[in-house]
Order: C-alpha cells, then structure tokens, then sequence
C-alpha cells in the first residue's frame, strides 16, 4: 500500500474543515463507524475496499497535518550521558543472531536521485567529513523507548556535499538486511538527522546497523534504517518496509 505524500499548507480553519470532510465520509457514508465494523463477528477491516480507502485516506491527512506542523527548527530532547540506556535494545524485522555483517574494507554508499555528484563513499570518506555527537531517545512504535549517544556525519552537510537539490520532496534508502525506507526533505535537513558511523563513542556495532544508519530523533524507530547501502533524493514517493505494509509515512513530530 502506497500512501503519497502531499504537504500542504495549513490553517485552524483549513484543518478544521478537512477533518469535518473526513469525519463524514469516513463515518456516515455508511451509517457505521470504524469500531463498529470491528465489533462484527468475524469481521476484516481490510477486506472492504471502501474501510480501506477511508483508512488510506485518514493516513494521507495525518501526513500532510504531520509535515505542516513540523518545526525544521525545533530540537528533540537531549540527555545526559547517566541516562543511555544500557545495553541499548536490539530491534529489527529479525531476530539478533541474523544480524547482517557487512565488510567494511568493500563497503560502498551509493547515491543517485537529484544530486550533482553520483559518486560513491567509503566509511573512511564518510568519517572525513564533519562528525557531530548526540544523546537522543529512540522511540519505537512497539511502546518502548531507550535513551542512546550517536555520533556521525549531520545529513545536511552530506546533502549539500553531494549538491542534493533542496526542492526535492524525499530522500530513500535501501539498506544492506533489504530493509527499506524514505523522510521528507525537511527532516533530512533538521540539524539532529544525522548518519551515524559510532555508537556510545565506538564504531557502530553490526547489531545498531554497521557500518552506518540513520538516525533521525524527530521521527518513530522504524525511520531510522540501518545498514545503509544507497541513498536517493526524488520526487517520487519512495515508501518504505513498514509504511507499504500500512504503518503512517511521516511518523514524527
């Protein structure tokens, strides 16, 4: 399931309004709710066509309230470095001993999309460029949340290293364990997005995502991929792993 992203500008009055649309067709058209329909025995929300249009469609919205309301400006909160969490928790798609180990003396970003300079990077490039530090929360979807110290390249310098336009409306990656995913512009820039090359002062063990993941502290876990093998800045919605299987694209503040 594909859920294109569509910011745009928005008003009390504008928000208002479009929620009141949604509430309609989403809830009167056919004289039942959404938690009504699950109350029927044996009921799949799923299988009607027109549930999953409005829950397509209430996604949409939540995307383009999320992305209106984004601060490019405003900083996620920062700790101590007596509050990391340790250990910090392994989470993938997998369980832990099927970790990718990925070589990094043959270990190759390649980048391509919207930008001047297609060429591909090695860890020992990537560690040339300016490195920033942070201690972050990672907030995952499941309901848990764990306090970590990243350090690495911010995304912005990247971006502009590789001439990236700034119009373009997303930055996709793909990942080395096959996992997938994209951010909006805007997030990609915000000072704290950060590609990171070392956890809690040392290189980034294989389980947090060697040789490199991002890590992006304004948005859910499930945002932040790990292993990247590729980045690309596009105008198409690239979606990503869990977002194609229904989750919310923007998925942050």
């Amino acid at each position: 399931m594909r859920l294109p992203f569509r910011p745009r500008p928005a008003s009390l009055k504008g928000v208002e309004l479009e929620l009141r649309s949604l509430e309609r067709r989403l809830f009167l058209k056919q004289g039942l709710s959404l938690g009504a329909l699950t109350l029927l025995s044996g009921c799949k929300v799923a299988d009607d066509t027109h549930v999953t249009r409005a829950l397509e469609t209430m996604s949409r919205w939540n995307d383009r309230v999320q992305a209106a309301l984004f601060d490019p400006n405003r900083l996620a909160p920062t700790y101590t470095e007596a509050e990391i969490t340790r250990p910090f928790p392994f989470n993938a798609y997998y369980d832990e001993d099927e970790v990718r180990n990925v070589d990094g003396a043959t270990y190759r970003l390649e980048v391509s999309g919207l930008v001047d300079d297609r060429r591909s990077w090695t860890v020992a490039d990537l560690r040339a460029l300016p490195q920033e530090d942070q201690i972050t929360r990672h907030i995952c979807v499941e309901g848990w949340s764990a306090i970590g110290r990243w350090s690495g390249v911010p995304f912005h310098v990247f971006l502009d290293r590789i001439g990236a336009d700034r119009r373009a409306r997303y930055v996709g990656f793909k990942c080395a364990d096959d996992y997938y995913s994209s951010i909006d512009m805007a997030t990609a820039r915000h000072p704290q997005t950060i590609l990171a090359l070392d956890y809690d002062g040392a290189e980034l063990p294989p389980k947090y995502g060697y040789p490199m993941k991002l890590r992006v502290p304004t948005k859910l876990g499930f945002k932040n991929p790990k292993h990247i093998a590729a980045l690309f800045v596009t105008n198409d919605y690239p979606g990503g792993y869990w977002e194609d299987q229904g989750y919310n694209w923007f998925s942050g503040s």
